[in-house]
C-alpha cells in the first residue's frame, strides 16, 4: 500500500468539516434520547386514557346540570383568585378547618377564603347601590363597612357550624359503630374488616372516616398512623381516646377484642351522661320562651274576657262621681 495514501486518508478524518459532522450527528442522537416524547406520541397516550374514561366522565359530565358546568368552574377560579390576596398563614388552620368539616363542595382553602371575599361584595354594594347614596356619608360609610364584615364572617360561621355538627354526628354514631366492631371481632374479622364492616353497613361521618382510614392501611400506611391521621381529620376528643387506648393496648399486647368491649361500655356511659345533662339544661332553656311568649299567651286568655267588664265598671264608677 502507497504510504502517501494513507497519509490523503488521515488528511480527510481529520479535517474540520468531518469533525464538526460526527459532533452534529452526536449531538442530535443525544437529544433524541434525552428529548421528551413527541407531540403525536403524547396525544396517543392522551387518547388511550381517555378512551380508558370516556365513559364514566361523559356520563357524570351530563348528569350535573347545565348551571353547574357552566357556572362552577369560572366562579371557583374566581374564588382561587380572590383567596390568594389573603395572607398566607390563614390556609394552614383554614384547611384543618375544612377538613374537620368533611370537605364540603370540595372546597380548597384558597376557594374558601375566596368565597369569604366575595360575599363582602353583595352586602356592601348593595347598600351603597340602594341605601347608601340617600344617608350622610359618614352613617353610609358605617354601615357600608358593617355589613362587609358581616358578608365576610357569613361564611366563617357556616364553616364552624359545618364543623361542629360533624363533630356531634361523629359522637353520637360512636358508640353503635364500637358495638358492632366488638361483635365483629369477637366473630373472628380483624380489626380492619370489623371498621370496613362497620362502614359499609352505615353511611355516616364516622363510617366514612372508617373507610378512608382502611384504605390507607390498605395502600401500605401503619395502622397507628391512619388512626392518628383519623383523629386529626376529625377533632373529636372521643374518638382521639379511644385511638389513643387503641394504640397502647397493641404496644402492650392486649388484646383488642377486650380494648373494643371497654370502649363500647365507656362510650355508652359517655352517651347516658350527656343524655341527662341536656336533661338537665332543658329547664333553664325553657325560661326564656315561657316568660317572652307562653305566659304572656296564658295571662290574656285567662284576662282577656274580663277586660271588658273592668272597662263598663270603672266608666260606671267615674260615671256615677
Amino acid at each position: 500500500m502507497n504510504p502517501g495514501s494513507l497519509l490523503d486518508r488521515a488528511d480527510v478524518l481529520a479535517s474540520p468539516a468531518l469533525f464538526a459532522l460526527l459532533v452534529g450527528f452526536a449531538v442530535i442522537l443525544i437529544w433524541e434520547s434525552f428529548a421528551p416524547a413527541r407531540p403525536a406520541e403524547q396525544v396517543k397516550e392522551r387518547m388511550e386514557g381517555y378512551l380508558d374514561r370516556v365513559d364514566i366522565t361523559e356520563e357524570s359530565e351530563i348528569r350535573r346540570p347545565l348551571a353547574v358546568r357552566a357556572i362552577f368552574p369560572p366562579l371557583k377560579g374566581l374564588l382561587r383568585l380572590l383567596g390568594s390576596l389573603l395572607p398566607r398563614r390563614m390556609v394552614a388552620s383554614t384547611e384543618r378547618q375544612l377538613v374537620m368539616a368533611g370537605s364540603p363542595m370540595g372546597f380548597s382553602a384558597l376557594d374558601y377564603m375566596g368565597l369569604c371575599l366575595l360575599m363582602v361584595i353583595p352586602f356592601a354594594f348593595g347598600y351603597l347601590l340602594f341605601f347608601g347614596r340617600s344617608q350622610p356619608l359618614a352613617i353610609a360609610l358605617r354601615n357600608t363597612l358593617a355589613l362587609a364584615l358581616l358578608g365576610y364572617l357569613l361564611p366563617v360561621y357556616w364553616l364552624r357550624r359545618r364543623v361542629r355538627q360533624r363533630q356531634h354526628d361523629i359522637v353520637r354514631a360512636l358508640p353503635d359503630a364500637l358495638d358492632m366492631m366488638t361483635i365483629g371481632v369477637e366473630a373472628g374479622l380483624a380489626f380492619e374488616s370489623a371498621m370496613l364492616r362497620v362502614g359499609d353497613r352505615w353511611d355516616n361521618a364516622l363510617t366514612r372516616e372508617f373507610r378512608r382510614a382502611v384504605a390507607e392501611m390498605r395502600m401500605g400506611t401503619p395502622r397507628n398512623e391512619a388512626l392518628q391521621r383519623m383523629v386529626e381529620r376529625t377533632g373529636v376528643l372521643d374518638l382521639s381516646t379511644f385511638v389513643a387506648v387503641l394504640i397502647q393496648s397493641s404496644q402492650l399486647g392486649v388484646s383488642v377484642a377486650e380494648v373494643l368491649h371497654a370502649q363500647a361500655d365507656q362510650m355508652r356511659v359517655k352517651r347516658r351522661q350527656r343524655a341527662e345533662e341536656l336533661g338537665r339544661q332543658a329547664g333553664i332553656k325553657m325560661i326564656l320562651p315561657l316568660a317572652l311568649f307562653i305566659l304572656p299567651a296564658t295571662m290574656i286568655v285567662i284576662l282577656g274576657p274580663t277586660i271588658p267588664i273592668f272597662i263598663e265598671m270603672f266608666a260606671t264608677l267615674s260615671g256615677g262621681r
